[in-house]
């Protein structure tokens, strides 16, 4: 018994609305160019699954794709080959570098005078006045020679290994002074002007975010300033993420 072409064009309907769908997710990255220095804008960045995006004066880029997709980048009408989503370890940090040289903002210049104190500046600056300070270690027995060449114990040593409340003291000193000095290159590097210029958060939002994703020493100290500069772009994705939810939290009843 033949059926239909209604009804097969129907359970045909039927049987695809109850097809799963690939899972979506966001692809992002960074496109830089030969160098793998100078960001590349305005790269277009397009799925196999019919969407797109364009890369921003960072040369980054968001798009929603599903495991089943390839991308391409296209730069000035030049596309590359197609990357499958599948094949790719670390779909959050999908970076590459492009065969072109695009002439960077910032240029070296022959000759620079600066006025201001640098941090390397201040941090030696801080270190003599405080050199008694930050060359502090805990006394212990030491001999000492005098004049007529005749070794024996270094009686300052000796006194000052049993004077506990000033070892105390001092070694707390220390410890505070270098603190200090971590604390204080961290806001060098993670400073509002550098935050504000890559993410364009302003007034509440961006007190509240130098706060929430402010970085570790061991961190600041060790990232290059690629590496570093990615790290503020990945934590703006996350408090994006985190307004949604709070907006969505406000709007339910």
């Amino acid at each position: 018994m033949r059926l239909p072409l209604k009804i097969i064009l129907l359970i045909s309907i039927c049987l695809g609305a109850y097809t799963p769908l690939s899972a979506q997710f966001i692809l992002s990255g960074t496109v830089f160019d030969s160098s793998k220095i100078n960001y590349v804008e305005g790269v277009r960045v397009v799925s196999t699954g019919g969407l797109f995006t364009v890369t921003d004066s960072m040369g980054v880029y968001h798009l929603k794709v599903t495991e089943k997709d390839s991308v391409s980048f296209n730069f000035r009408n030049k596309p590359t080959q197609k990357f499958p989503i599948k094949t790719i370890p670390d779909p959050s940090h999908f970076d590459i570098s492009l065969r072109i040289t695009v002439r960077g903002k910032y240029s070296t210049l022959k000759e620079v005078v600066v006025y201001a104190k640098s941090f390397r500046q201040d941090s030696i600056e801080n270190r003599q006045t405080y050199a008694n300070i930050f060359n502090y270690r805990k006394p212990g027995l030491q001999t000492s020679t005098n004049p007529d060449g005749v070794v024996g114990a270094d009686v300052d040593e000796l006194i000052n290994l049993f004077r506990f409340k000033r070892n105390k003291r001092l070694h707390a000193f220390q410890k505070r002074l270098e603190q200090q000095e971590e604390d204080h290159y961290v806001n060098y590097r993670f400073n509002k002007t550098q935050v504000r210029r890559i993410t364009q958060l302003q007034g509440d939002q961006l007190d509240s975010f130098m706060v929430r994703y402010r970085p570790s020493y061991e961190f600041t100290s060790n990232a290059s300033e690629m590496q570093f500069n990615q790290y503020i772009l990945n934590c703006l994705y996350k408090y994006k993420i985190y307004l949604l939810q709070q907006d969505a939290k406000k709007q339910d009843p």
